[in-house]
């Protein structure tokens, strides 16, 4: 390995073997295959390769091959990798739920403030006085807020009602 391997990624990783000649690359699939290894064979330009993709197979051939520090790091690189990317997705999704809620309630202030709440049935205007009053609160709080209190779609459906007496 250390004369003929290659390992690049950490992102996709591959590891490859060359060999001189196909009967070499055909050689250690075997002898990796007795391990319950997978080791496939591509033939390049000027050399043969036996190559592994993927982090599983790497890490396997790797510490079969008693590169257990080589394994445990390209793992480690993994876990990393796959939990800063699984935070990002929630601090994406968390910030493009806030901006969706704030668009929604500056939406719903404004058509408020354009209709006025004396021109709202009482249903409406319980609603609309609350996202008055509290013009950041989430459509949960502004529910608990009413009397008696509301569910969370039973508020969304009042606020959407709302907006859509002005887009009508």
């Amino acid at each position: 390995m250390l004369g003929g391997g290659s390992l690049s990624g950490p992102r996709d990783p591959h590891f490859e073997l060359r060999t001189a000649t196909r009967a070499g690359a055909e050689f250690l699939a075997a002898v990796a295959a007795r391990d319950e290894l997978a080791l496939s064979v591509a033939e390049r330009r000027t050399h043969t390769v036996a190559y592994a993709k993927g982090h599983d197979a790497i890490r396997d051939l790797l510490a079969a091959a008693g590169a257990g520090g080589v394994a445990l790091r390209l793992e480690e690189y993994a876990v990393v990798a796959a939990t800063r990317a699984h935070a990002n997705r929630l601090a994406n999704a968390d910030e493009a739920n806030l901006e969706r809620t704030a668009a929604a309630a500056h939406r719903q202030l404004e058509a408020i403030r354009t209709l006025g709440v004396d021109s709202l049935p009482p249903t409406l205007a319980e609603i609309a006085e609350l996202r008055l009053r509290h013009p950041t609160a989430s459509l949960s709080e502004l529910a608990a807020k009413a009397r008696p209190p509301l569910t969370k779609a039973a508020a969304a459906r009042r606020l959407y009602a709302i907006v859509s007496l002005v887009e009508s």
